[in-house]
């Protein structure tokens, strides 16, 4: 038995059956009148497992056992899947991830959302491995790798099935550059970002700062390696911090799910980023204002669409916030690609004022997405259309479209 934790505790080895996909990567299950949730299993699973942690009404488990497997499950094709943190869902065939997904997101739209889904999600998928084109690396004890899974203790990497070429490529270098003794100990973490061609190297987490000499070995070694900067297929420059897309598959299938019924003449492009949105806008409306609070991010996106020869597109450094409280006319259409945490009140009530004829959310949450959503179809909106686009295969994570109008 489990004890000392202030509940009735379960026998710590018991068998369950999963019941479903949950959005973090877990399978519910339950026994004894408690939810369990347990790694790397799929529904319909008969599993053997143990309390991690417990708390009322709820048994965090670790998986031992797959007694009776699944139909649709796979053999992981990373040899670390299931001590690394990065992947939740190799042992599972694709197609069948995908529809997990769509699965889970609709579920977040009713528990958190309160909001019955659309009849129909759409899907959209590309290449389940391979895609990645930034990765962060982290660097412990002379090796690199990621975070083992619920865990701060590296997890080392040779190569990462979900990471591009350029990536991996990068990754043997880095590792054969690790033995060598002109390596700074203190560099704890670096990001890599490539468009295939290029690669760009940023250290994230350094006890103390890097010397130049670092970088110029590492363009001695990595082959592609820019100088801060990178022109990303020729399209957008994409500096040091600035976010982009990590699917290098399905970022152009992603800007079309959300502005392909967008119509009017002004629009709004709010997170605008280095304008990968915007400059798709500027393509069918006369006016686009893109608000982008990143300083760098900015200056690449004026860059950017200078550089396309887009002058519609007037560019705002300030936060969302911040604009939309000062904006006295709103536009015909409204994008917004938030980061993780959504949108949040204070930009959904203003929204609701501004009355924008359309709206389109591109979310990386869909429990924020359904929190969201809940308060724009109160302020008078309706889903019209909603579009899972997988960019993350192998993982829990799960992005969307969702494309509102003022009924």
């Amino acid at each position: 038995m489990v004890s000392g934790t202030g509940v009735n505790s379960i026998v710590s080895n018991f068998e369950v059956t999963v019941e479903k996909l949950v959005y973090g990567g877990d399978g519910l299950a339950r026994l004894d009148g408690r939810v369990v949730l347990a790694p790397y299993v799929l529904p319909g699973e008969r599993i053997r497992a143990e309390v991690e942690r417990e708390k009322p009404g709820l048994v965090r488990a670790r998986t031992l056992e797959v007694m009776e497997p699944a139909t649709g499950r796979v053999e992981a094709r990373c040899p670390v899947f299931g001590r690394c943190g990065g992947c939740h869902y190799q042992h599972a065939e694709y197609g069948q991830q995908v529809t997990a997904k769509a699965a889970i997101l609709a579920e977040e739209l009713r528990r958190v959302g309160k909001m019955e889904p659309p009849a129909e999600i759409g899907t959209i998928a590309g290449s389940p491995w391979g895609y990645r084109n930034r990765v962060q690396l982290h660097v412990d004890g002379g090796k690199l790798g990621y975070r083992q899974a619920r865990s701060h203790r590296l997890c080392e990497v040779a190569a990462c099935p979900i990471a591009s070429p350029k990536i991996n490529e990068s990754i043997e270098t880095l590792n054969g550059m690790l033995r060598d003794p002109r390596w700074p100990r203190m560099v704890r973490t670096l990001e890599l970002f490539t468009d295939e061609r290029q690669v760009q190297l940023n250290v994230l987490e350094t006890d103390r700062p890097v010397a130049k000499r670092f970088f110029a070995w590492c363009g001695e070694r990595i082959t592609g390696l820019v100088d801060g900067v990178l022109d990303y297929e020729g399209r957008f420059r994409v500096s040091r911090n600035s976010f982009f897309q990590v699917n290098r598959f399905l970022a152009d299938r992603l800007v079309e799910a959300a502005v392909e019924a967008a119509e009017g003449e002004t629009a709004f492009d709010l997170y605008a980023g280095v304008g990968l949105f915007a400059t798709a806008l500027a393509r069918k409306f006369q006016h686009v204002t893109a608000v982008e609070s990143g300083s760098g991010a900015a200056r690449d996106l004026q860059y950017n669409a200078e550089r396309a020869g887009l002058g519609n597109i007037h560019v705002e450094q300030r936060t969302v916030e911040e604009f939309l409280q000062e904006t006295e006319r709103s536009a015909d259409f409204v994008l917004l690609d938030p980061p993780r945490a959504g949108l949040g009140k204070a930009v959904v009530r203003r929204l609701g004022e501004l009355g924008p004829k359309q709206v389109a959310i591109v979310a990386c949450d869909p429990a924020t997405l359904a929190r969201d959503l809940g308060g724009m179809v109160a302020a008078g909106y309706a889903v019209e259309r909603m579009t899972m686009i997988d960019l993350f295969p192998q993982t829990y994570h799960v992005e969307t479209v969702a494309a509102l109008k003022r009924s």
